[in-house]
């Protein structure tokens, strides 16, 4: 397998729209059991699942290049619509008493956005590194801290590098969105008690 072939199987299965579906159920299930699934699963559906289909209709139509949106001047209209969507989750979840956690990690999620969004304007910051490294920092709530951190520094590694090797970023935008991804995803949870 060449390390292009690689990259881009890493840039999928490790896709923003991949991990914001999978992670909340996940986290919710190690957190809390089957009904911290089914908390985590109603996070996905808006959080994922709303910004996925948006993207794969602007994909179907023409409007965006991939559902990974290389254009930096066309991600504003998925963003607003994934702002909107977080949004709708947190919301939904605080209204209907969801677990500390999963209101941290949506909120952690918005964030995010509120950080990348506005750089992405005028940069093209890295969503895949700022997704799967506030992913990690989740993760070190519900595992084993040491080993996830770890795994998990060794999987954003991968990532990274993956959307340099596409030259889809340069390291300076797959570094800053990990930081930024680590760094509200920690102070958020930590806003929270989480922990």
């Amino acid at each position: 397998m060449t390390a292009d072939l690689v990259a881009k199987r890493v840039t999928n299965l490790l896709a923003p729209q991949v991990l914001v579906i999978v992670m909340p159920p996940a986290v919710g299930l190690l957190a809390q059991g089957w009904s911290g699934a089914a908390w985590g699963l109603v996070a996905s559906a808006f959080c994922g699942g709303v910004p996925a289909a948006v993207i794969a209709l602007g994909v179907r139509s023409g409007r965006l290049d991939s559902h990974h949106i290389v254009d930096r001047a066309r991600r504003t209209g998925p963003l607003l619509a994934a702002v909107a969507a977080v949004l709708v989750a947190l919301a939904l979840l605080v209204v209907m008493g969801a677990p500390t956690l999963l209101v941290a990690t949506v909120t952690a999620m918005l964030v995010a956005l509120a950080v990348t969004v506005p750089i992405t304007l005028r940069w093209k910051i890295s969503f895949h590194a700022a997704v799967s490294a506030g992913t990690v920092v989740v993760l070190t709530h519900v595992l084993p801290v040491w080993p996830a951190a770890l795994l998990g520094a060794a999987v954003v590694g991968l990532v990274c590098w993956a959307r340099v090797r596409l030259t889809h970023h340069t390291w300076a935008q797959v570094l800053a969105g990990a930081v930024v991804g680590t760094l509200t995803t920690w102070a958020t949870l930590a806003a929270f008690g989480v922990g």
